[in-house]
């Protein structure tokens, strides 16, 4: 039986992930509403079933409602952040509380009626709207203080695991569920004199629902190419004031120095990037691969089908680039049909195969009107043989780039 619970528990988490990432998903055809409203009605079930609802599984007596839902709604508070700005986690954290303490005043209030029984032996437990309200005070004031919490520490990690979301959502998770399930049990024992094993079950509960929901919530932004900011020095006077700020900043400058044609970086970008990329690597002992990627007899493109079809073949190309590219690799258009990638962490061997991979996929994906493969060539530099300074790696870059041309074109050459 304990097994078969453990089963349910793992179903009831898939539907309440895939169901609240599909609201948040749907948001700009729904409206975020929809998504909020989801995560406020279920804010009553969760505390109900958290307040008296409990199974037996392998490791100890568990309420789905703690495990499950609730640990589910922190981790799409945090997702909700990552995908708006913390001035709209606020709303429906605020919102709960003031629903929660229109639920405490309204039952005060309740109780002064002189109520007619209609159904035999049926009666309203208004002592049971009562407690059930002061627990949904205390659970959203926790959840309050969660939210504050979860946001800063996802902050505070982007600082050394930027790129690693999944892995970020993990470690909150885990430290936010820990504080969250010691400071609701409290709750739990003044009101219900809960035993001891209802912390510890809970707990390991929540520890294994935090690696589910981290890698499901992971898998979604990978798969939506979410930009993924690291943390910004900001005071904390206002906490949800200064974290929005920062979000729409870091937004726009992120939307900046974009090419508007292939959506890679432009030059401008690059020339800030590339030597914060190097002085980073040079600081780890890490090399930094640079390759120059030009579209060989581009102008013939141009002539013989006109710019537009030009536009599409850049656009091609770099679709095509980018499927070979690992999150950490940057490429920008350098100029008309040139591109340039930086390839931080990457060895001059791996390099060579690496912008091989490319050039094969190249010439196998993308094509002209007449169905003739459009090439490219490819040089390579890299730290620290080639230079230190990103004008070393561009000059060295571009004399192998001008050596695969003599060779014939399509084709590469480093060091």
């Amino acid at each position: 039986m304990p097994n078969a619970n453990l089963l349910l528990f793992v179903g009831e988490a898939l539907v309440y992930v895939t169901a609240m990432i599909g609201l948040l998903h749907l948001r700009a055809r729904l409206g975020l509403g929809v998504f909020v409203a989801a995560l406020g009605v279920m804010h009553f079930i969760e505390t109900y079933l958290a307040a008296v609802f409990y199974v037996q599984l392998p490791f100890g007596v568990i309420s789905p409602g703690s495990a499950v839902l609730f640990s589910g709604k922190l981790m799409m508070i945090l997702l909700l952040y990552v995908k708006e700005d913390a001035a709209t986690v606020r709303q429906p954290i605020y919102g709960l509380l003031a629903g929660n303490f229109l639920t405490v005043a309204l039952s005060l209030l309740l109780r002064q009626h002189d109520t007619v029984a209609i159904v035999a032996e049926r009666s309203a437990d208004l002592a049971f709207i009562d407690e059930m309200g002061w627990l949904m005070v205390w659970g959203t004031t926790i959840l309050y203080f969660d939210s504050l919490m979860i946001i800063l520490l996802y902050e505070r990690l982007g600082r050394w695991l930027r790129r690693f979301v999944t892995l970020r959502f993990l470690i909150c998770g885990v430290v936010v569920l820990t504080f969250d399930q010691a400071a609701f049990y409290a709750a739990l024992r003044w009101w219900n004199g809960a035993p001891f094993e209802v912390f510890w079950g809970g707990w390991m509960a929540k520890m294994l629902a935090a690696p589910f929901y981290a890698i499901a919530i992971g898998l979604y932004l990978n798969a939506s190419r979410h930009p993924f900011l690291a943390m910004s020095d900001r005071p904390l006077g206002d906490i949800f004031n200064a974290l929005t700020f920062r979000e729409r900043y870091e937004d726009l400058l992120s939307r900046s120095g974009q090419d508007t044609l292939t959506g890679s970086l432009d030059r401008s970008r690059f020339e800030i990037e590339a030597p914060a990329m190097l002085r980073a690597a040079s600081a780890d002992n890490a090399a930094v691969t640079l390759m120059i990627i030009d579209v060989d007899h581009f102008k013939g493109v141009n002539d013989r089908f006109g710019h537009q079809e030009g536009d599409r073949v850049l656009q091609r190309l770099v679709e095509t680039v980018k499927s070979k590219l690992r999150p950490v690799d940057r490429l920008f258009r350098y100029g008309g049909e040139e591109f340039v990638i930086l390839c931080p962490a990457m060895a001059h061997g791996d390099a060579l195969r690496r912008a091989d991979e490319i050039r094969v996929a190249v010439s196998d994906r993308v094509s002209t009107p007449d169905g003739q493969p459009v090439t490219a060539s490819i040089g390579l530099s890299s730290t620290p043989d080639d230079g230190a300074a990103i004008e070393n790696l561009l000059s060295e870059a571009d004399l192998r780039l001008y050596a695969a041309k003599g060779r014939g074109r399509d084709c590469v050459v480093g060091r």
